[in-house]
């Protein structure tokens, strides 16, 4: 009833653009908070320390899972129509892109989102790398490198019958709510073991819940229109990045969608977060080297991102959460990647040149500063 007046008052595309930008507020003011970060997951995991970082991160993963299959099992949503399910998938692409997105996550210091998210409190690198992330996607996927990107996902591929893993493991949606309540339990218990603070493990949790909310919501306003077709999606930000930049550069009146509301949406909810708790604060590079990385990394998960149909949260949390072979795969390289790429360039340069210890005034935005005490 709701939907049917938002589309009745606004109209079908300004309706599935204000849904995109809402959950978008909602998750960048999360995503803040939190820190949630999946290259500092990684890093954390890799190291084998335990600042609560690893712990943020499973929040996030274990409610969007165990959420998104609650609304399958319950009926309130279908997500068989979406593309992760109902196109035919690329194993080279999701195995090759995981690959380099997560060597690129690396070397940029963040994810796509979480570069989106610190360019909004000032931090001019990750915006120089977020640009640079947008224009290599929109080149991967209509541009100079399209027919690169093309010619490596078709090296294999399988059918749309066998991406959904629920299915292929017979394990069905219970299985898909228990497997996402095991991890929630186990984050449950690392937080209490780490101390992780409140706006730590509720932030990450409100994250997770925006991936399942997208999913729920598009699915429902795809089943309300006539005269639009609305594809059933939940948060990526390869494909968004991409056509907001296309959205800026084109001539006026292009089609809304609910990719162009999200982009915007997270800038914002992240500038409020920094705005309530000040840490807006200016920051750029220190260095023609560290801009280079920050660049070469920006490359490859625009590339590697566009190639794997997904990037840390649009394959590692949205698509994880229905279960898509792809995805997981996707995923799987991901933290592969970054562990190698973290272990042969990060650790050997930090154990050459220890940082000078310096008293803590507040958290770190860049370095995802850990919401465990000490």
């Amino acid at each position: 009833m709701f939907l049917d007046t938002m589309i009745a008052r606004l109209g079908e595309m300004w309706t599935i653009t204000l849904v995109g930008g809402v959950i978008g507020v909602l998750f960048g003011f999360f995503a803040h908070r939190s820190r949630f970060c999946l290259r500092s997951a990684v890093i954390e995991f890799s190291r084998g320390t335990k600042e609560g970082k690893l712990t943020v991160w499973l929040f996030t993963f274990s409610t969007a899972v165990l959420l998104t299959q609650v609304f399958i099992l319950a009926d309130w949503m279908n997500v068989a129509e979406s593309r992760q399910l109902s196109a035919r998938g690329s194993l080279s692409g999701a195995a090759v892109g995981g690959a380099m997105f997560g060597a690129g996550m690396i070397l940029a210091r963040g994810c796509s989102s979480r570069l989106l998210v610190l360019a909004a409190q000032g931090n001019l690198r990750a915006l120089l790398s977020g640009l640079v992330f947008a224009v290599t996607a929109q080149s991967a996927l209509n541009g100079l490198l399209s027919p690169l990107r093309t010619s490596i996902a078709g090296w294999w591929t399988v059918e749309a019958s066998s991406r959904d893993l629920l299915a292929l493991t017979h394990l069905g949606h219970p299985g898909g709510v228990l497997f996402g309540a095991i991890w929630l339990v186990a984050a449950l218990i690392w937080a209490r073991r780490q101390r992780v603070r409140f706006w730590g493990w509720f932030g990450a949790v409100g994250v997770g819940v925006m991936v399942a909310c997208a999913w729920l919501m598009t699915y429902r306003v795809s089943r309300a229109v006539f005269d639009l077709i609305v594809p059933i999606q939940s948060l990526s930000f390869t494909g968004p990045a991409a056509d907001t930049l296309m959205l800026v550069l084109s001539p006026p009146g292009q089609p809304l969608k609910f990719d162009l509301g999200l982009v915007p949406g997270v800038a914002i909810g992240s500038f409020l977060s920094a705005l309530i708790w000040r840490e807006l604060k200016l920051e750029g590079f220190q260095g023609g080297q560290a801009m280079r990385r920050y660049i070469i990394g920006a490359l490859l998960m625009g590339f590697g991102g566009m190639l794997a149909g997904g990037c840390a949260v649009g394959a590692g949390i949205s698509g994880a959460a229905v279960f898509t072979l792809t995805s997981w795969v996707t995923l799987s390289t991901i933290w592969g990647a970054a562990m190698i790429t973290d272990r042969l360039i990060d650790l050997p340069a930090e154990r050459a040149h220890p940082p000078a210890p310096a008293p803590v005034v507040g958290p770190d935005p860049e370095a995802s500063a850990s919401y465990a005490r000490p």
